[in-house]
């Protein structure tokens, strides 16, 4: 039996063989049988710390920050600086000083050999049984004289949210006077976070690829009239477990897979396909239980007679994609994420599409909706601040080309073109081959 999976990125390969139109077999790269690796995650985090926390820490203009780790209601940020398998409390430190960037730990004597071992900070420093190893840390900190100590305390990161309020009230009484030093870490763990090495995003690339590989043979297997978007659900989640990953996002939402009205994040129904539908899935697998994608694909369910989708159909997949392509160039290192925004809705308006509610894009990586700039807000009197954030090269995101319109019977009916892409230092470019055509359910 296999126990696991691990996914090793053959970037060139996934890049060199896309197929314009998602096929309904796999790419090569993507079949089992060549996925085989280690867990890359171990090395990517240890760079992680080393190569992008100093300059987050400049940043965010913050001298050190404190993150308290312990058992069974673990910080969200645990998994990030090695404090996943915390038992007893410990205190993570990280900080820049005149002689570099430093990563420091005061542990409990019986999990420091083990985190030791990860080989991940520069000093673990064992805290004999029945001593406090916050209070080491704060007296590591009171002599260092530092001007401010981050800790995660957010408001609006709930990454930067872990610390409790038992877990702030010990640490601010602990270090007395200097507890008015205390800021919150949520522009440091924004910097961080937001930013993605090369090497993970070659992971969210084939993530992305097993997502639309997946779609498309999903589509595939459709009856017309007999199929339910339960079904093409359950389809996709054997797929999941063939090839050893996991759900980008909670297991009963997904994938939605909707061939009816709009229903936005949901689960999928028993509503059977039939001729005339326009089927949208919204899908995203988790490799290594590190990194998300989060990839739509669009079919039209091909009535009697017919070879190709409807003209207005076509139509307003044409719209939403041109929406796509338009948000893309608009993505660029400094431009705010409601600029991101407006570019696309400037063509829905041109084009008569109806209002859509959702942001054009968010950020993915870890989770589906990530750290880092919102594409959204262009149409709304007080955007959320997010999207007032600056993209930088090496985020990454998810994002949509709308077209919504009236059915017959009403209701409304939204394509949304999601795709993934990467900010680099000249733009953005797509993680794998857009979807360019609606895939046709019944061709012959």
């Amino acid at each position: 039996m296999r126990k696991h999976l691990w996914i090793y990125p053959i970037f060139a390969v996934l890049l060199g063989c896309q197929p314009s139109q998602p096929s309904s077999q796999p790419a090569e790269a993507t079949r089992p049988e060549n996925l085989w690796s280690e867990n890359p995650w171990p090395e990517i985090r240890k760079k992680r710390i080393n190569q992008l926390l100093p300059d987050a820490l400049k940043n965010a203009g913050v001298d050190c920050w404190l993150v308290v780790c312990r058992e069974n209601y673990n910080d969200p940020i645990a998994t990030h600086v090695g404090g996943e398998n915390a038992s007893g409390t410990a205190a993570f430190l990280f900080f820049n000083d005149a002689t570099g960037f430093h990563s420091l730990v005061f542990s409990p004597d019986g999990e420091a050999t083990a985190l030791d071992e990860l080989d991940i900070h520069e000093k673990v420093e064992r805290v004999p049984r029945g001593e406090s190893s916050l209070a080491k840390a704060v007296g590591f900190i009171k002599e260092k004289g530092f001007k401010s100590i981050a800790i995660n305390s957010s408001e609006s990161n709930e990454m930067a949210d872990g610390l409790t309020h038992s877990q702030y009230s010990e640490l601010a009484k602990l270090l007395g006077s200097d507890a008015s030093k205390l800021v919150s870490s949520e522009e440091l763990v924004y910097e961080w976070l937001s930013i993605k090495l090369p090497e993970e995003i070659e992971i969210l690339t084939q993530a992305a690829q097993l997502a639309a590989d997946f779609q498309a043979e999903a589509y595939a297997m459709i009856e017309p009239g007999k199929t339910t978007d339960a079904e093409v659900a359950k389809f996709l989640k054997a797929k999941m477990v063939e090839y050893g990953v996991t759900d980008a996002w909670h297991p009963d939402q997904n994938p939605n897979v909707n061939s009816g009205p709009d229903r936005g994040h949901s689960h999928a129904t028993d509503k059977i396909i039939m001729p005339g539908d326009v089927i949208q899935t919204d899908f995203g697998v988790k490799l290594y239980g590190i990194w998300v994608s989060d990839i739509q694909r669009f079919a039209y369910v091909l009535k009697e007679g017919e070879t190709a989708a409807p003209a207005d159909i076509q139509g307003y997949w044409e719209n939403g994609k041109a929406g796509s392509r338009a948000a893309l160039a608009a993505m660029k290192p400094g431009v705010k994420g409601e600029d991101v925004d407006r570019a696309q809705r400037d063509l829905m308006d041109a084009a008569g599409s109806l209002y859509v509610p959702w942001s054009t894009g968010h950020p993915v990586g870890y989770v589906a909706h990530d750290v880092g700039p919102n594409l959204g807000g262009a149409r709304l009197p007080s955007p959320r601040p997010a999207a007032q954030k600056l993209l930088k090269a090496g985020m990454v995101f998810a994002f949509d080309g709308f077209h919504c319109w009236k059915q017959a019977d009403g209701t409304e009916k939204t394509i949304s073109v999601e795709e993934m892409a990467v900010v680099s230092d000249s733009g953005a470019h797509y993680l794998i081959t857009p979807q360019e055509d609606l895939i046709l359910v019944g061709k012959k």
